[in-house]
């Protein structure tokens, strides 16, 4: 068997001093007894390896490549350190993976660099998943834990360990944050936050630089994440081990303090920090020790900010922020205190005026002069006295060490307990998952107490640890029925012991701590002489203070020097006296819980001492020690965190670091293998290999050796037997291998052999394929040799052949060019002469033609001189005879003209004219008397001034004349002056014609430059018109390069427009998400108040009312203030708190139309007050003058009648205009009553019109209250125009009326004349409003009949004839429904008009009997008497419900709430959304507001709380989503605007709603449609996501592909929860067929179901994208073979459902590409190039990742080089692609609603009776 597995070309390990192990290849077959092993290394050279004739020192076989890179290191055939430590180089520095399973361990390597893999996407891509299914990871550990402790309700426990800077602090920072992220809190205390914020906070006071970290933890904490029964976090707990307070005052070089001091220095210049007295770090003493204070990379400054922000999350005040940062700044100042040294050098002192003191005691609060001198004395109290000790300068430096390491201890105490306290919940906590980061194994050059206390711990959890692997194995053994025999493995006891048992390591510690001399070197010797023996304790040959102790990673020697002083941790009580007594509250608390917190040193004598005897009684000792040490709290905390862990489920995590320098992926095996000793991974693997590592399932081994089979084991049914068969056939020793009930177990190097003969077998095989393969080519290629032999024979011989035909071909054609060449120089001779005898013929042709020309064009001109010359004389003849004529018929018309005057004079005379003149005149004689006498006045005053102005005139002409004399006296000296003036005008006439000539010129030049300009013109035009053309070519040659541009901005613009579409969903999306959380804390304060006692509000209360989330939009008026307050009360407290937002919109809304309408009122009354006091005064003062006017005609009249009194015609002058004045009186009392009701009626009138808005408008026919008859409007408009007339014909009566009721009867006709005007306008222009309507109404139902009409025949013109025939019917049918359902909705809609015409009568009727007479009201009512006699028919349904307001719970029980999908399934889609609108129909119809607003928001909060019910019902969730579009629809359909009126009938039209806009219930509903949408997408996800990585990743599609593998630990089943999880792809396929299924029978919208589908493509493709770039395993060509083939079927199912358009196989491109990856060569550059051109959808990274874990399945196959992917790299370098590995597999699509119409009119639906709406009521 040995020689078997030690043949030629078998690869074997070798020890190396530099690599620790080598590999190398047999060359030469071994046989037993062989001295020597005949080897080949890896650089070609030869060695011999000397071994064991017997065999047993054989080298450590390797195993075969394809297990190297495996992601458990249990699933290796062969278990030893050489293959462990070989499958983490190859991951880590050729795949770049930096986890790896070890069993139960995961093992971190440290990259030193940051790694794209702990993103949120990560995050939730191995949530929910189990451990063995994705590749190794940290998020794995968590998940695990996590799922353990959710379904074994067992605390979980997770433990980092490591050396300090291999990963720790980040390791458990990315577990805290998974466990903070998958479990968030149900609260809104943000507990996982404040979680994640204790980071920061810990790492800035416990981290600090050393050697081998820059951020190095220098405690121990174990944090308790507390979950409640739904597994949400509810709180943490912190606690602390062994924090390095040494580093506070010391640091060695190239190392640094705890960060805070150095983020406190960075933030000096701050505002509040200038108290601190602060400088920089390297100012201070004790943060200046290690050299440089500063690290590349780290912004000290921007860290403190986080630990501010952090302590505020965590909510520690402002006050203790600054005095934790004032201790921080006084310890700072205490380290760079100056001691002086006295003359004797046993006294110190510090000065006064020290700075640094002074700071550190006003930071403090603490007195200056007690702190100066107890930091130079010692107090030592005796029984009698008490001795103050002046101190040495050491002594002193010390004391002052001490006394800072013990604040800056306290202070991190206090923090840690806050922290705990903020992390604390009331909550009872059901299970928690604890999570230990706690320091590795450490071993120096120098080991002190800090290095003891450390490496002790990890020997008790080392100890727990193998316990726990060891009891893993036997639980599998166990479960699988396997002989379990007793595995020996290393128990670390004995050394556990040797430090903590009865007189250990530690109990003679403490013991020397107590005795008052003892010392380091006392200790040491104690140690020697208890432990020599012990063979885990040695001595050190050449030294005697140190001391040895075997651990279980390795040897450690301790030096002895300084346990004892840390293991007592001394303070001197004098000084935490005095920070005691601190004016600082926390700096006082720090020290409270102290008591006798300064143990006793030790003193020397000899020294100077002052002895003081006291007066006080004696008092107790000032220096007791504490009563525990630093050793037995850390033992003792050490005990209680094994108990905790002891109680808990653990999982490992061991962080490994690669190298000292810090270098990223740079592997230094030497280190890795010192850790991998330390940390227990060998031993793990040491107890596995001790059992059966390797194990397979019968079904995965038989997939993988079904080739070894033979074909009639294959026929068996029972797979366990196939398998048994085949293994007792191959393997004959029955001790390498075990049959459980599930698996098959093989001992180590038994996979390997296994894989050794299948490889030989597929390489017989292969070797086979290839021999008939390669005969079969060569037979192809002598025949197609032989074929083309004969080809070439044949083209041959055509050649020749059509080389002989062209020879013939050209002789013949050469003669043919003779002949014709000579033909054609003998025709171009003739054609010379020809055409010069053509020439001369034409030349004298032309002449003679000419002459002729000139002759007849002469004798054409004289012909037109003749013509015009005779037309001239002609016109002058005739127009002397029209003169004359003209001249004739003038004198003729005179003459009648003047017989015709002469007449009318003689008629003018007689006297029957003058009476028909002289009637109605004598009222104007009178004017026309008194009009005399003031002109005879006039003229006696004008005669006065006349004389007066003669008098002046005469004077004033005398005046004149004498100064004309001297005027011509004077003008003789002015001839000279004209003489002057002429010769200026010649002037100005030479300079005018002058002028004339230049501007002639001027003329000139001006044409000239008009011809230039217009010439330039025209070379313009032409060079316009070659730009044109040169612009037209310029236009096609960029035509392609513009139009791709503008594709391009159009698909920029549709981008953006999606992402704001996807930011508004997820505003809403998150919107919904509080809504939830909120209505989940009132769930909780109901149920809290039932348990407290307190009394539920009415459920009616609760679930009707209004919600506050949305607008209302009712268009009543609001309550008044304390009715709303009191609903309130009564709604409560918390629904009142959710909706004052709106109270107080409300409430501020109520105010301003408050406010409104008081001003609109008193705007009225002034307007109603100035219109009546200035109408009183223009006809007070017109009835004065009217008054006046009749005073003095009758005083005229009565003067006339006393001076004439014999005269007749002044009596019957008097008599008549008597007459008239009673007429008037009469006529003005008919008036009168008809202005006063007149004017009511206007009144009445507008104060309807201004408070009736939305009414119906005033009645065109007028009722006239004195008059029984029925006027119209034209009759009303021909009575004011005849009243007009006849008020323009008596003018004069107005002088006759007394008391102005005249002008009152005017001034109301006028309003009345007014009122009927423009009601007579308004009824013209909605009269042509309606025509425009109905025009464009017929427009677009042309352009719809058209638009229909070609669609019909487009679509019948693709069917068959019978199915023509058969469409044709159903459209006509449809046509005359249609048709049959207008007649009834116009006949519908004539009945309503009639019906609200009765209401209008009835009630103008109403009016009529209360303001009218009661003739007038008899008359009325007799005449709807004789109305209401008419009876009508029952009218059709119209398509509204009715219902009364305390029904409608009723109605949103039974139509929402109880509704199920099923019910309504026979009926028309959507039913519940129609008869809703039908509702609201019927509520604008009676305009209801109320009722609107009421049954809106009614439906909306009943479908939320049935959603909320069904969180996870894909059909009741799809039902409601469809109900909820419908209804939106139809609210748009039915709304009245024109853009949705566009696809409707006119039964439609007429259905639209008339009085309310529901503009903003539509943006409610369409936000409740997406909060739907949504929910159904997160529904159908749940669904589909457990199936799909099974499906399209491991379901074995395609038989006889299968790659299975070795399972390690992490597959088995005591790691994975029972069940079988596996599906295939026609589960899926099934289940979309569902979802199809259901959306369609349901009735959604087309668009909405295709976005659906591709939102769920996208999923399926991001999800399994993701669990491919996770996963190793399925990184494989025959993987990539079935994730295409599944693919396709997906594409197929997409044609066959009509979803090609729907985008959804666009989102699975990246996957088709990752698949075609998988399959491509990838070996040369050209292959490199191939790739980057294909795979355009996928990023860089995601390329490099998919071909890192590549993995091949088959011996055959190679792996992908890393020269491969460097030049992958190097390709795609210059891409832009975003740093994120794996897609985002919860981004959800923006979700478009486009507008769908619906065909369905309101009244061809019914109700059925199972809905139990028999209270709805059809209208």
């Amino acid at each position: 068997m040995v020689s078997l597995r030690y043949c030629k070309c078998t690869k074997v390990w070798i020890p190396d001093p530099d690599e620790v192990w080598r590999s190398a290849e047999i060359i030469k077959d071994y046989k037993e007894g062989d001295k020597s092993l005949h080897l080949k290394l890896e650089d070609e050279s030869i060695y011999e390896c000397p071994v064991d004739p017997q065999g047993k020192e054989l080298p450590l076989l390797r195993n075969p490549d394809i297990l190297v890179g495996e992601n458990d290191l249990t699933a290796l055939s062969y278990l030893h350190e050489p293959a462990v430590l070989h499958n983490l180089k190859v991951r880590f520095l050729e795949s770049n993976h930096i986890y790896t399973y070890c069993g139960i361990v995961l093992v971190a390597i440290n990259p030193y660099e940051h790694l794209p893999i702990y993103e949120d996407d990560v995050i939730y891509a191995y949530s929910g998943q189990n451990v063995g299914d994705m590749d190794p990871h940290i998020f794995a550990v968590a998940e695990e834990a996590y799922k353990q402790m959710a379904r074994d309700e067992k605390n979980q426990s997770i433990i980092v360990s490591g050396e300090s800077g291999a990963g720790k602090t980040v390791s458990a920072k990315y577990v805290m944050r998974f466990l903070a992220t998958v479990g968030g809190s149900p609260s809104e205390t943000n507990i996982e936050a404040k979680v994640l914020a204790s980071s920061p906070i810990m790492e800035a006071f416990g981290n600090a630089k050393t050697t081998r970290n820059d951020n190095s933890s220098r405690f121990g904490k174990y944090i308790q994440i507390g979950f409640d029964k739904r597994y949400r976090i509810i709180g943490a707990n912190m606690r602390t081990y062994l924090l390095e307070k040494s580093r506070v005052v010391f640091q060695s070089e190239d190392e640094r303090n705890y960060r805070i001091f150095y983020q406190l220095c960075a933030s000096m210049n701050l505002p509040e920090f200038k108290d601190l007295g602060l400088t920089c770090a390297e100012d201070f003493f004790y943060t200046s020790q290690g050299g440089d204070t500063s690290i590349s990379g780290v912004d000290d400054a921007d860290d403190f900010e986080k630990t501010r922000h952090a302590f505020t999350l965590l909510g520690v005040k402002e006050s203790h922020q600054m005095t934790i940062f004032r201790i921080i700044a006084a310890i700072l100042h205490l380290g760079n205190l100056e001691i002086h040294v006295e003359s004797s050098k046993d006294t110190c002192t510090i000065l006064n005026e020290d700075e640094h003191l002074n700071n550190f005691c006003s930071l403090l609060g603490v007195d200056y002069s007690q702190m100066q001198h107890w930091l130079c004395h010692l107090k030592l109290v005796t029984t009698f006295e008490t001795y103050v000790k002046n101190m040495s300068w050491q002594q002193v430096v010390n004391t002052r060490d001490a006394l800072a390491k013990h604040i800056y201890s306290q202070l991190f105490k206090w923090i840690v307990q806050h922290i705990n306290k903020a992390l604390h919940t009331s909550v009872k906590q059901h299970s928690f998952i604890g999570v230990l980061d706690i320091y590795g194994f450490e071993t120096f050059e120098v080991n002190s107490f800090e290095q003891f206390c450390i490496n002790y711990a990890n020997e008790k959890l080392q100890q727990q640890f193998n316990l726990h692997v060891f009891k893993l194995e036997q639980e599998e053994y166990m479960k699988e029925g396997i002989p379990w025999t007793l595995i020996d493995f290393y128990d670390n006891q004995p050394c556990i012991d040797l430090i903590e048992a009865k007189l250990g390591i530690l109990d003679l510690l403490d013991e020397e701590c107590k005795v008052p001399k003892g010392t380091d070197q006392n200790w040491v010797q104690k140690l020697y002489n208890q432990h020599t023996r012990s063979q885990h304790f040695q001595k050190p040959r050449t030294s005697n203070t140190s001391f040895i102790i075997l651990h279980f990673a390795d040897k450690v020697k301790y030096e002895s020097e300084g346990f004892l002083e840390k293991n007592r941790d001394t303070v001197y009580e004098e000084q935490i006296n005095i920070l005691k007594a601190s004016k600082y509250q926390m700096v006082a608390s720090l020290f409270q819980d102290e008591n006798n917190a300064a143990p006793s040193t030790s003193i020397r004598k000899g020294t100077a001492k002052l002895s003081i005897r006291s007066t006080r009684p004696a008092i107790k000792s000032a220096n007791k020690e504490h009563k525990k040490t630093v050793g037995h709290q850390f033992r003792n905390s050490l005990h209680l965190l094994m108990e905790t862990l002891n109680t808990t489920t653990p999982h490992y995590v061991r962080c490994i670091k690669p190298n000292d320098e810090k270098l990223s992926f740079k592997f230094d095996p030497k280190r890795v293998v010192q850790q991998l000793r330390a940390c227990g991974v060998l031993e793990t693997i040491r107890i596995s290999a001790a059992g059966f590592p390797s194990r397979w399932s019968y079904h995965n081994f038989l997939n993988r050796y079904r080739v070894l089979m033979k074909k009639r084991d294959l026929s068996k049914k029972d797979k366990k037997q196939i398998c048994l068969t085949l293994v007792e056939e191959l393997i004959k020793d029955p001790d390498k291998f075990q049959v459980g009930h599930t698996k098959i177990f093989f001992r180590s190097g038994q996979v390997a052999y296994l894989e050794k003969v299948r490889a030989a077998k597929l390489r017989a095989a292969t070797i086979m394929i290839q021999k008939t393969v390669r005969g079969w080519l060569q037979r192809v290629k002598y025949k197609r040799l032989r074929q083309a032999a004969i080809v070439i024979q044949r083209y041959t011989r055509g050649f020749l052949a059509r080389r002989l035909a062209e020879h013939l071909r050209r002789t013949r054609a050469a003669i043919i060019f003779q002949k014709q060449y000579r033909m054609l120089r003998i025709f171009r001779a003739f054609q010379g002469i020809r055409s010069a005898t053509i020439t001369i013929q034409a030349f004298a042709r032309g002449m003679f033609v000419r002459r002729i020309y000139h002759k007849i064009l002469v004798e054409h001109k004289a012909t037109i001189l003749q013509k015009y010359a005779r037309g001239w004389l002609a016109r002058t003849h005739f127009h002397r005879i029209r003169s004359a004529t003209i001249v004739l018929q003038c004198y003729y018309r005179c003459m009648k003209a003047r017989q015709e005057l002469k007449a009318l004079k003689i008629e003018a005379r007689s006297a029957q004219h003058l009476k028909k003149l002289n009637i109605g005149m004598e009222n104007k004689v009178v004017q026309l008397q008194r009009k005399i006498d003031e002109q005879n006045k006039e003229y006696k005053l004008l005669n006065e001034q006349l004389s007066a102005l003669t008098s002046a005139h005469s004077s004033e002409v005398e005046k004149l004349k004498k100064e004309l004399v001297q005027y011509k006296q004077s003008h003789q000296g002015d001839d000279s002056q004209l003489l002057s003036f002429q010769e200026e005008l010649e002037h100005l006439r030479l300079e005018l014609e002058k002028a004339h000539g230049e501007r002639k010129v001027v003329e000139d030049t001006y044409m000239k430059e008009k011809d230039l300009l217009r010439k330039r013109i025209s070379d313009l035009e032409e060079e316009n018109a070659l730009l044109k053309q040169e612009k037209s070519t310029y236009l096609y040659q960029y035509e392609d390069g513009f139009t791709q541009s503008m594709i391009e901005e159009n698909g920029q613009m549709k981008k953006e427009l999606e992402e704001e579409r996807s930011r508004y969903q997820n505003l809403v999306k998150e919107y919904s998400r509080l809504e939830h959380s909120y209505d989940n804390l009132q769930d909780e304060m109901i149920l809290m108040k039932q348990t407290a006692g307190h009394r539920r509000s009415p459920s009616n209360q609760s679930s009707l009312e209004s919600d506050s989330n949305y607008p209302s939009a009712s268009t009543s008026e609001i309550g008044d203030t304390e009715d709303v307050i009191q609903q309130m009360e009564e709604i409560g407290v918390e629904k009142a708190a959710m909706d004052m937002t709106v109270f107080l919109k409300l409430q501020k809304r109520v105010r301003e139309l408050e406010q409104e309408r008081k001003k609109l009122q008193t705007e009225i009354e002034k307007t109603e007050q100035v219109s009546k006091t200035s109408q009183r005064q223009e006809l007070e003062s017109e009835n004065k003058k009217l008054k006046n006017e009749l005073n003095e005609l009758r005083k005229a009249i009565a003067d006339g009648a006393t001076q004439n009194s014999s005269s007749s015609d002044v009596q019957d002058r008097y008599n008549l205009l008597l007459n008239q004045l009673k007429s008037a009186n009469e006529e003005l009392e008919v008036r009168k009553e008809e202005v006063l009701i007149l004017r009511t009626q206007i009144m009445k009138a507008a104060q309807q019109k201004g408070t009736e808005k939305n009414t119906e408008s005033i009645p065109t026919d007028a009722s006239w209250p004195n008059s029984d008859k029925h006027i119209g409007q034209e009759d009303a408009i021909e009575a004011y125009q005849g009243m007009c007339k006849t008020n323009r014909k008596t003018e004069d009566w107005g002088y006759l009326n007394e008391d102005g009721e005249l002008g009152l009867a005017y001034q109301g006709l006028k309003q009345v004349a007014r009122l009927l005007e423009a009601q007579l306008q308004d009824q013209r222009r909605e009269h042509e409003e309606e025509v425009e309507a109905l025009k464009k109404q017929v427009d677009a139902m042309k352009e719809e009949m058209e638009k229909q009409q070609q669609a019909v025949l487009q679509t019948t013109l693709q069917l068959s004839p019978k199915v023509q025939v058969e469409f044709g019917i159903q459209q006509e049918i449809t046509r005359l429904t249609n048709e049959n359902l207008d007649l009834k909705e116009m006949l519908e809609n004539l009945e309503s008009n009639e019906m609200k015409l009765k209401k209008q009568l009835k009630f103008y009727v109403k009016k009529v009997k209360e303001s009218q007479s009661p003739i007038l009201a008899e008359g009325w009512q007799h005449e709807s008497k004789m109305q209401a006699v008419v009876q009508r028919k029952e009218k059709d349904f119209q398509g509204m419900l009715e219902y009364f307001k305390e029904d409608e719970p009723l109605l949103i029980q039974n139509l929402i709430i109880d509704l199920k999908p099923q019910a309504v399934s026979a009926t028309v889609p959507c039913l519940p959304a129609y008869i809703l609108c039908m509702c609201i129909r019927h509520a604008d119809y009676i305009s209801d507001d109320q009722k609107v607003h009421s049954l809106l928001t009614s439906s909306i909060n009943g479908i939320k709380k049935v959603l909320k019910k069904h969180n996870n019902d894909f059909e009741m969730t799809s039902f409601w989503l469809a109900n909820t579009c419908r209804l939106l629809h139809c609210l748009k359909q039915y709304s009245g605007d024109e853009g949705f009126m566009t696809q409707n009938t006119p039964k439609q039209n007429e259905h639209c709603l008339k009085n309310f806009d529901l503009t903003e219930y539509r943006q409610v509903l369409s936000h409740l449609s997406i909060q739907i949408y949504q929910q159904l997408i997160k529904v159908a996800e749940g669904i589909l996501q457990p199936m799909i990585a099974s499906a399209m990743l491991e379901n074995e599609s395609i038989q006889g592909l299968s790659s299975v593998k070795s399972m390690g630990y992490r597959n088995r089943s005591s790691s994975m929860a029972d069940g079988d999880s596996s599906y295939s792809l026609d589960a899926v396929i099934r289940q979309l067929n569902m979802f199809h299924s259901i959306m369609c029978d349901q009735g959604l919208d087309p668009e909405i179901v295709q976005q659906i589908f591709r939102q769920l493509f996208y999923m399926i493709s991001a999800i399994t994208l993701n669990n491919l770039l996770l996963r190793k395993d399925v990184c494989s060509w025959s993987t990539g073979m079935q994730l295409r083939f599944n693919i396709n079927q997906l594409e197929e199912w997409l044609h066959g459902k009509n979803l090609q358009q729907s985008g959804a196989a666009q989102t699975l491109e990246p996957l088709i590409q990752a698949a075609q990856l998988l399959q491509l060569k990838k070996k040369t550059s050209e292959d490199a190039e191939a790739i980057c051109s294909l795979c355009t959808s996928l990023t860089t990274q995601q390329i490099v990742k998919i071909l890192n874990l590549y993995t091949p399945m088959h011996e055959f196959e190679e792996r992908v080089t890393v020269a491969f992917i460097r030049n992958i790299q190097t390709h795609l370098q210059e891409r832009k692609d975003p740093p994120q590995l794996l897609l985002d597999f919860k981004h959800m699509f923006p979700v478009l609603f486009p507008f769908n119409p619906s065909s369905i009119t309101m009244d061809s639906i019914h109700l059925p009776a199972s809905l139990n709406l028999e209270f709805l009521r059809k209208v």
